[in-house]
């Protein structure tokens, strides 16, 4: 282990459980970070799909996507 992970472990152990758990799960996912994931049954055909669209070159411009985001905007 290296001497900053040591001390951030240091620091965590005097965090209350509830943020320990939180940081550790933390850790965890970062561990995760690009790695493979299953992709669900129902939105494989989706996401087949929406890479064929890439392929062909199939992409959204820079309005359509601004618009998509302002959809979002309160």
């Amino acid at each position: 282990m290296t001497d900053l992970l040591d001390k951030a472990v240091e620091a965590v152990r005097g965090m209350p459980p509830e943020t320990q758990e939180t940081i550790a799960q933390a850790m965890l996912d970062l561990m995760n970070l690009g790695a493979p994931s299953e992709i669900p049954a129902d939105d494989l055909q989706d996401v087949l799909a929406g890479l064929d669209e890439i392929g062909r070159g199939e992409l959204a411009t820079n309005e359509e996507i601004k618009a998509a985001f302002r959809r979002f905007e309160r």
